[in-house]
Formats: C-alpha cells, sequence, structure tokens
C-alpha cells in the first residue's frame, strides 16, 4: 500500500484523534484514549514469536539454522523479521504499559497508534499534560513519542516530541547534558530496561521548562532579512561535489518563502523563532510531499529530524551570540 500502513482482516492499522491524517485512514475517536482503548482501536493487540529458522539443505530434510530465528506475528502467521539468538521481543501491550508507567494506568494520554508494514512497527504518540506558550498566542503541546520494532532491525526508542499548534509542526530538540531520547536493544533485559527508562524520560517537566525558556528567547530575538538568509545558507550549505546546487537552492527559497507566507509565519515573522518555525514546516509538510509513505519516518527519525536538530543548534548559537 503506498502509504505503508498495516491493513488486516479489512482494516488499517492506526487510531487517530482530531484531524484526520494525510491518509484519511484509521480509526477514529473522539477523545484520547487510555492504553487498552488505543491498542484495540488501531488494531495492536497481536501477539508476536520468536521461532527457530530452519532450512532444507539437501532438499528433503529440515535443519535448524544456529542462533537465527524469525519473528513471526502470531494471529496472521507472517514473518516479520530475522533476528538472533540474544533477540526479545517486546509485545506491543508492553510498549504501551511503559507509557501507563510514567502517567499512570488507565490515563487518557494517546493521540495517535498505528502499525506500518506488516506490522513490524508500531508507534504511540501520547500528550503529556500542560503545554509551552511562546508569547501571547503561541502554543507548543508536549508529546512523548515511542516506536517498537519487530523486525530485528532498529531498537526501541521513546523521545521528547513537541508539537506547535498554529501550524502541527513537529519541532526536535537538543539540549546539552540532557537525555531527550532512550533506545533499548532487543535484549532478554529490554522490558527490565523499560521500565527503568521513566526515570530518564520522568524528568521531561524539567526539559520542558527549559524549553519553554529558550523557545521564549527565539521569539524576541529579532532578525533581518539578510540574517534569516545567512541563517539559511549556513544551515543548507553548497554541496560542494555537485555540479549545480538547484536542489539546495530550491530548499533555502521554500525555507525563506514559509518564514514570511507559512502557517506560522503571523506568529513569529523577522524572529528567530520563527526561522526555527519555518524549517520544522518544511520537513514536516513539503519534503516529500509527493511520496507520502516516507514523511511519517522522516519527520520523526529519518532526514527531516535531523535538519531541524541543526536548525535547533545553529538558532541555539545565534541565541547565545
Amino acid at each position: 500500500m503506498p502509504h505503508n500502513l498495516n491493513f488486516t482482516n479489512g482494516k488499517t492499522s492506526m487510531m487517530y484523534v482530531g484531524e484526520a491524517p494525510w491518509h484519511r485512514l484509521g480509526v477514529k475517536l473522539p477523545k484520547l484514549a487510555t492504553s487498552s482503548e488505543a491498542i484495540e482501536a488501531a488494531g495492536l493487540d497481536y501477539e508476536v514469536d520468536k521461532k527457530q529458522l530452519f532450512c532444507k539443505p539437501n532438499g528433503r530434510r529440515l535443519v535448524d539454522v544456529p542462533r537465527n530465528f524469525c519473528t513471526v506475528r502470531r494471529d496472521t502467521e507472517t514473518v516479520l523479521g530475522i533476528v538472533g539468538d540474544r533477540y526479545t521481543v517486546l509485545q506491543n501491550k508492553d510498549a504501551f504499559t511503559f507509557f501507563d508507567s510514567l502517567v499512570g494506568a488507565g490515563e487518557a494520554i494517546f493521540e495517535t497508534s498505528g502499525a506500518l508494514g506488516q506490522g513490524e512497527t508500531i508507534w504511540l504518540l501520547a500528550k503529556l499534560p500542560g503545554f509551552i506558550r511562546i508569547g501571547r498566542n503561541d502554543e507548543v503541546k508536549k508529546y512523548l513519542l515511542l516506536t517498537n520494532s519487530h523486525d530485528g532491525k532498529s531498537m526501541v526508542r521513546a523521545k521528547l516530541t513537541p508539537v506547535r499548534v498554529v501550524c502541527n509542526n513537529t519541532l526536535s530538540a537538543a539540549l546539552e547534558g540532557a537525555e531527550q531520547e532512550v533506545r533499548i536493544r532487543h535484549t532478554p533485559s529490554a522490558v527490565d530496561r523499560l521500565a527503568e527508562a521513566h526515570k530518564i524520560l520522568g524528568l521531561t517537566n524539567a526539559l520542558y521548562q527549559e524549553l519553554d525558556l529558550i523557545f521564549n528567547r527565539m521569539n524576541v530575538k529579532r532578525i533581518t532579512e539578510r540574517h534569516l538568509l545567512e541563517f539559511v545558507k549556513t544551515l543548507i550549505p553548497d554541496n560542494q561535489e555537485a555540479s549545480f546546487n538547484t536542489r539546495t537552492e530550491n530548499m533555502r527559497s521554500k525555507i525563506l518563502e514559509l518564514s514570511e507566507t507559512g502557517a506560522s509565519a503571523e506568529h513569529s515573522r523577522g524572529s528567530l523563532w520563527g526561522a526555527l518555525n519555518a524549517v520544522s514546516e518544511y520537513t514536516d509538510h513539503v519534503q516529500n510531499s509527493t511520496i507520502p509513505e516516507k514523511r511519517l519516518t522522516s519527520v520523526w527519525f529519518g532526514s527531516g529530524e535531523k535538519l531541524k536538530l541543526r536548525a535547533f543548534e545553529l538558532a541555539r548559537t545565534w541565541l547565545n551570540n
């Protein structure tokens, strides 16, 4: 399927609250969901088994492949990936339980969740209480994002994910000396480490308080058109290996345009905060716009996130100079 969402038994494995996502698929809920509601609505109530791999070297007799296993979705019997002997399956319900341990079991915090591919990757987006107010009318909601895979290709990841309300931009930020993300390997201690991870992510209030201060300082830091151009050129330098820099120039031009006319421009035009959000709006709503199946990964963990992190680091440097 072009959107890469899992589709099982005639249903799309996704739930959401609020505005329909770009693919217009999934189950819409009227309010934030509890873990049990989100699991059921998104079709994530399946379990995954780890099974020994076998082969037929002579074409007749099955022989086990030492230290090699496959992960199998129990309800559909679909093979999701090939893993090693130390790999430990982290069931979807245990991933939700991790969030429950942060905010309390039975709390309605889940805004969207779903599965990709054949169900080998799931994501959970949980809304935290409160928000960051930038100036008078600009708000940033507080979120935690968790992804879990069953194919052996990636770790469990949990991270801070603030979202600017006025333009639905997903912001990326790296605070010095602080853990904004937890990565956990699928090993026998994975479940125990998830239980411990809340000690790091439990500092989210302190981290968001720091972001509150930084974002508001960026909002009052005025920059001229010349400074904005310098910011964008520093963020996206010329490609010295390319004969032409058409792609680079197009990226710069679009970010400059969004800083003036984008969804967030009315609240932040002419500020360092506006420059940062023009980059976020570009990565979230323009980049990969013709290839929507790449958008989710790019925004949260791929090239889009990397560009936003570089923009945040550059903006902090300018803020302190």
